[in-house]
């Protein structure tokens, strides 16, 4: 089975996306499968490539058994519109030439988003070498660009909901990542034997239940205290500054501590109105190496999964989730719909429908007073990602899917 897989974001980078593709490809590399990861050089959020990379135009790197051919991107920072259309579109025809000339032969060609014009370079070459075209469904796009505002312009929408259409019709096969997902999808009309539901998933290997006293909390200097964190992107969706506000309520509550790791197109922002309430025991880091997660949901005794009270994000279901259930850490999701119904149904944490400040800072304060609730959190929270969410076994589902395709 040779797999090509289309993807804009690849570790380095951090995030969902990129994590995905990586873990998908190194399990299926090692099921016996020959894996090409057609993707850019590693520049998201910030926009900046990292010196090794510098100058390059074309790369190819062998990585836990696959393939990684890195193509040439106009790279532009997770902040504003135009540049990032551009980065995009730079991408889809940069990875079409590479997908079709230098990728060499394939049984099937899968696309991710976001963005969704990953999608459309997987089509092209699916097409070109007359192959099974796949397109998984992070998220539900061009829903999440109009509900944040980044896309305002009639025709511009019009236009996203065509591509759209456009590429469930030519899919031989949907990937959503949800089951709200998925129904989104059969809603255009796509027959349910053309859907997949594969979800995100752990490598329970990593994720592991450790001690929260490790040198991780020594970095922060705050000893036993309370420690609240969010890992992950600081973006338009995730409405952080009402942590922060949350954190400024608390400020009588000194054994109460937030820690804030990544970046992305609100990190300014958000440091700023930290800044602004004069909130002090707060810490940001830069985005942290893939290894060193686990000690930090470790170090962690609440790990926050933040969105915006937006339908579109009432269909996701956040990968930071299962990482925070599988270190056995309760959960805090500020959110509704598939996620908080998982929560709910795991029993690993509180769901809150509101990003008010109040109602956050008193949640974290309830839960800081229940330590032996928030133990009862975490090890449900470890048993149930376990029985869902294990990576690798999703990764043979799909691999299995794909091979049926294929045969078709």
């Amino acid at each position: 089975m040779k797999i090509l897989f289309l993807s804009q974001y690849f570790p380095p980078e951090m995030g969902a996306p990129a994590a995905r593709v990586s873990e998908l490809s190194r399990c299926w590399a090692r099921s016996g499968a020959r894996v090409t990861v057609v993707t850019t050089f590693p520049n998201h959020p910030t926009g900046e490539v990292p010196p090794e990379y510098g100058g390059k135009r074309f790369q190819r790197e062998e990585v836990d058994g696959y393939s990684v051919l890195r193509s040439w991107i106009y790279v532009a920072a997770n902040k504003g519109f135009l540049k990032r259309v551009i980065c995009f579109l730079s991408f889809m025809i940069s990875s079409t030439l590479v997908g079709v000339f230098k990728a060499g032969p394939c049984d099937a060609v899968i696309a991710t988003s976001p963005q969704i014009f990953a999608g459309v370079a997987g089509w092209f070459v699916s097409v070109f070498k007359r192959k099974p075209f796949v397109l998984e469904v992070r998220d539900l796009w061009p829903d999440s660009a109009i509900q944040l505002k980044v896309l305002k312009n009639p025709l511009a929408i019009r236009l996203s909901r065509w591509l759209e259409s456009f590429l469930y019709g030519r899919a031989d096969l949907l990937v959503p990542v949800s089951t709200s997902i998925r129904e989104a999808i059969l809603s255009h009309g796509i027959p349910e034997d053309r859907v997949e539901l594969v979800p995100n998933g752990i490598d329970p290997a990593l994720f592991v239940p450790q001690d929260r006293m490790n040198e991780k909390r020594e970095r922060l200097g705050i000893g036993g205290s309370f420690l609240v964190s969010y890992i992950g992107t600081h973006g338009m969706a995730h409405g952080l500054e009402y942590v922060v506000e949350a954190a400024h309520l608390l400020r009588d509550r000194a054994h109460i501590h937030f820690l804030f790791i990544g970046d992305g197109a609100q990190k300014e922002f958000v440091v700023r109105r930290s800044e602004e309430l004069g909130v002090e025991r707060i810490t940001f880091l830069p985005p942290q190496p893939k290894e060193d997660i686990p000690a930090w949901q470790a170090a962690s005794d609440l790990s926050l999964v933040s969105l915006l009270n937006l339908p579109v994000f009432t269909t996701v279901l956040p990968s930071k989730m299962f990482e925070i259930m599988a270190s056995s850490r309760p959960v805090l999701l500020i959110g509704k719909g598939e996620s908080a119904d998982l929560l709910e149904e795991a029993r690993c944490g509180l769901v809150l429908d509101s990003n008010d400040p109040q109602c956050i800072a008193d949640a974290i304060q309830n839960l800081a007073a229940s330590p032996e609730k928030c133990r009862e959190y975490g090890e449900n929270g470890r048993a149930y990602v376990l029985k869902h969410f294990v990576r690798n076994e999703l990764a043979e589902r799909y691999l299995a899917r794909l091979r049926e395709l294929c045969r078709a």
